[in-house]
């Protein structure tokens, strides 16, 4: 298929290419870190060779999440947008814009969003998991109240929020014991972020601001698959006494305000699930470059066992209404 729009695609900058270390064995680090730092010369040959039209670039993880310190998370993501817009000028007819915010600071958030979507002209934010707030340790998670003026203007802006993953701190994983196998994308990351997306969900969050529109990649963090689980067990106990705090069941929010993708997720089997359990308008096609490979994800989505019509809405035509992206 060409013309596909790809929306989980990762780059980073030479201050947080260490970031992305730890997830590559060694021999493979060069590879990857190559990979990172490209922007408009290998990545546009594997679009053209992949029949990939647009990639929706955001900063590598954990990156400004990772950082314990409010004022220098809210220096390094301006910088960060800064950069990435001037990188997307070189080619705009093959790339857009999602912001890195530090939402160590919600109102800096706020703003820095504000900015990245009114003046630099970026379609949403992407944001890598929680928060770390301090050098102890301390985690900030989006569903509290303090986040509330946040999540505001992003319904006021009209925007999606892509919620991607990054791993525990170690003082958090303590459940993998020394299985370190399960951390990052073979099972943490899909973990980590499907709580985090049931905590946004059950904080009323979409109750208080309906239009919120969440992206959660890898075709949905295994959420698509436990709904059913998830809503008859609330329901048995009494969603109030159990602090659900949200007026409908999970599946409702899901299905309303929830998109997913392709990225890094590349199995019809899992694929065909999603559509029967969200429909093929809220899936959409994504990669993960540099993670994994542009080729793999086209070639398996080409000719995956679904029909043309559903391929065209998750290939393009999704993303295009979703994110605003014109013909």
């Amino acid at each position: 298929m060409l013309g596909k729009i790809a929306l989980e695609e990762h780059f980073a900058t030479e201050e947080t290419i260490g970031d992305s270390q730890p997830y590559a064995p060694a021999a493979s680090w060069p590879e990857l870190r190559s990979r990172l730092l490209d922007i408009v010369d290998r990545r546009v040959r594997e679009m053209d060779a992949n029949g990939v039209e647009l990639m929706l670039l955001s900063l590598n993880s954990p990156a400004v999440q990772a950082i314990p310190h409010a004022a220098k998370a809210v220096d390094l993501a301006r910088r960060a947008n800064d950069f990435l817009a001037e990188e997307i000028a070189k080619r705009p007819d093959r790339f857009r814009g999602f912001a890195a915010l530090p939402m160590q600071h919600p109102e800096a958030a706020a703003e820095e969003l504000r900015r990245a979507v009114v003046e630099l002209g970026f379609v949403g934010a992407l944001v890598n998991g929680f928060s770390e707030l301090d050098e102890n340790g301390t985690t900030s998670h989006y569903d509290t109240e303090d986040h509330r003026p946040f999540w505001a203007e992003v319904e006021r802006l009209e925007v999606p929020f892509y919620l991607h993953p990054r791993n525990p701190l170690r003082q958090d994983a303590r459940v993998y014991g020394d299985h370190d196998w399960l951390l990052g994308p073979a099972w943490a990351f899909g973990h980590e972020t499907a709580v985090h997306a049931l905590r946004l969900i059950g904080s009323g969050l979409f109750d208080a601001h309906p239009g919120v529109r969440i992206v959660l990649g890898h075709l949905g963090e295994n959420l698509p698959y436990g709904l059913w689980r998830l809503d008859n067990h609330n329901a048995w106990h009494g969603q109030r006494a159990s602090g659900y705090r949200a007026r409908r069941p999970v599946a409702d929010y899901i299905l309303r305000n929830f998109l997913i993708t392709t990225s890094g997720n590349f199995t019809t089997q899992a694929l065909l699930s999603a559509i029967m359990s969200l429909g093929s308008d809220r899936i959409l096609f994504s990669t993960d470059w540099p993670f994994e490979n542009v080729d793999h994800a086209a070639h398996w989505f080409d000719a995956a066992s679904i029909s043309e019509t559903d391929r065209l809405k998750i290939g393009r035509t999704n993303a295009l209404r979703e994110f605003r992206l014109g013909g």
